[in-house]
């Protein structure tokens, strides 16, 4: 068994990255600090820039699709990466 989580992300491997604007380093916070820190960051965004949200609480995956869905921010792609590194890219929705 492996310590690398698997890809999240539906595109293909070689697929580029969402280009950001703001990247958000919440690695070793628990939930729901990651969630709370990206809604802060995307206040002072403007619509339509893109946050990559780094994060390392497993947790971190629904709590961000939750809070895409309450309809702050578009949820572009999640990946896991080796070191137990979760990716968010969420773009800014307009007021």
């Amino acid at each position: 068994m492996t310590d690398r989580p698997a890809p999240l992300s539906d595109s293909p491997p070689d697929h580029a990255d969402p280009a950001a604007d703001v990247v958000l380093d919440a690695r070793d916070l628990r939930c729901p600090l990651p969630v709370l820190r990206a809604h802060k960051a995307l206040r002072s965004m403007d619509p339509g820039q893109v946050l990559d949200l780094w994060a390392n609480d497993p947790a971190s995956l629904e709590d961000v699709r939750r809070f895409c869905a309450q309809g702050t921010a578009d949820l572009l792609a999640q990946r896991g990466e080796a070191g137990g590194l979760y990716r968010h890219w969420l773009r800014r929705r307009p007021d």
